[in-house]
């Protein structure tokens, strides 16, 4: 039996919907596969370059873990795992000298903690994440985790995001969007690559990019894999992740749910596992901690195909150009602005999504209880508020999201004892994913 039906006559026709278990022709595949690897590229390469892991190693896991995902998810949920930000903390802060064995020893163990959640989950259901993390919740940690991104996209220093070069960034901000709505079919649901790509070439065309790294590299070489060096002092360093990883899971699970249509309420279990596994491998292998990407369902959204055989696609491609560093080297002549301008549309698209969540869910924010703590959450994740515990330092997703989360079970619990609990049964009803229609995530 086929893993994927062709859809229609292999072709994508305006306003069609490609399900998770369709494909198109595969040349037309392969070059939106390409572009869910151009996707995750800015996030996944700038993650060892704050930590200093190596970045063919990383690429080389951040391929393998999303077969494994597939594989562990049954072929159902189309995701990309890459590297995740929630690591950069307690990477730094538990590396010494440019020895990151210790890091990668919390790394796995993480992994290894998210496995045993996805586990639990899959054998006793997910109603307890479901009574956690309502739709409001749900919907306000999508949410700040794209705007969290939104620093990331400008820049957090002169030579970094869109600000690096304000020209070239707008000229492919404009380009995505000119694309995307002057051309239909292929043309158009490539629009983030070909943007990318204009964007690319008018760097070139104002001397913005540097080629001497890549004559200097080799065309094939091994990534450096490394085993990890135990040490129980650096596992609380890490601890906190899980947290946030499953935070980000079940939301970026909830997002796709929203998209496609289909109910992944079983496979949310899977979805853990499978990312604590390919986590855990990682840290076995040198490699950066993984998370499901919000930004290639930001891709998946502009494009309206999800089918699973786009991250076969990327995720074979990335271990491909793991074993090139001369395809790493040049993959760093693309300048910070464009990298910028291509995340400044694709952080926006993952952010309203949270608001779709709220949307097709009839949150009532007339309510304090479900206002207060998204209000709250929100701007701590967006403003990136950072708060430091002696050796431990947590960003705005985490802070953002732990805030939220505490302040509406507390409020919640304060309301229904004082007998002022204003939540109709609409906002406490089970997530049911919404069915897109055919205009509509463009």
């Amino acid at each position: 039996m086929a893993l994927w039906t062709l859809h229609g006559n292999g072709t994508l026709q305006p306003g069609a919907v490609v399900a998770p278990d369709e494909r198109l022709g595969w040349g037309k595949m392969f070059g939106l596969g390409a572009q869910h690897v151009v996707a995750m590229f800015g996030a996944t390469f700038l993650v060892p370059l704050i930590t200093g892991f190596p970045v063919t190693t990383t690429l080389f896991f951040s391929g393998l873990g999303t077969l494994i995902f597939l594989l562990i998810t049954a072929n159902r949920l189309p995701s990309y795992l890459g590297s995740s930000f929630a690591f950069i903390s307690p990477v730094l802060a538990s590396t010494s000298g440019g020895d990151i064995s210790k890091a990668l020893f919390g790394i796995m163990l993480t992994g290894m903690l998210l496995a045993i959640v996805g586990a639990v989950v899959h054998l006793a259901g997910a109603a307890w994440i479901d009574a956690l993390m309502p739709p409001v919740m749900t919907g306000t940690i999508v949410m700040l985790i794209g705007f969290n991104l939104a620093g990331a996209a400008w820049g957090v220093s002169e030579t970094s995001g869109f600000r690096a070069a304000p020209l070239t960034g707008w000229i492919t901000v404009l380009a995505i969007v000119l694309i995307s709505v002057l051309f239909k079919g292929m043309i158009g649901r490539l629009s983030i690559l070909l943007g990318v790509l204009v964007g690319y070439l008018a760097a070139l065309a104002q001397g913005q990019v540097d080629f001497k790294s890549v004559e200097g590299a080799a065309w094939i070489g091994m990534p450096a894999f490394q085993l990890p060096t135990p040490d129980l002092n650096v596992a609380a360093l890490f601890l906190p992740v899980v947290l946030v990883l499953i935070a980000e899971n079940v939301g970026h699970v909830k997002s796709v749910a929203l998209m496609t249509g289909q109910n992944y309420d079983k496979s949310m279990g899977r979805a853990l596992l499978a990312d604590g596994v390919a986590t855990s491998l990682a840290g076995i292998g040198g490699g950066s901690g993984t998370t499901t990407y919000a930004e290639n369902i930001g891709v998946m959204a502009a494009t309206k195909v999800y089918s699973t055989a786009l991250y076969w696609i990327a995720g074979i491609i990335a271990i491909v150009l793991s074993f090139v560093p001369k395809f790493g080297a040049a993959i760093f002549t693309i300048p910070a602005g464009v990298i910028g301008a291509a995340g400044t549309v694709l952080y926006g698209m993952i952010g309203l999504l949270g608001a779709r969540i709220w949307i097709e869910n009839k949150v009532a924010f007339t309510n304090p209880v479900n206002l207060i703590p998204a209000a709250v959450g929100l701007i701590m994740g967006i403003a990136d508020f950072t708060f430091t515990f002696g050796t431990m330092t947590f960003g705005g997703v985490t802070v953002g999201t732990v805030t939220a989360l505490v302040l509406y079970h507390l409020m919640k619990a304060i309301a229904k004892a004082r007998g002022t609990d204003l939540e109709p049964a609409a906002i406490t009803a089970e997530y049911e994913p919404y069915q897109p229609g055919a205009d509509e995530l463009r």
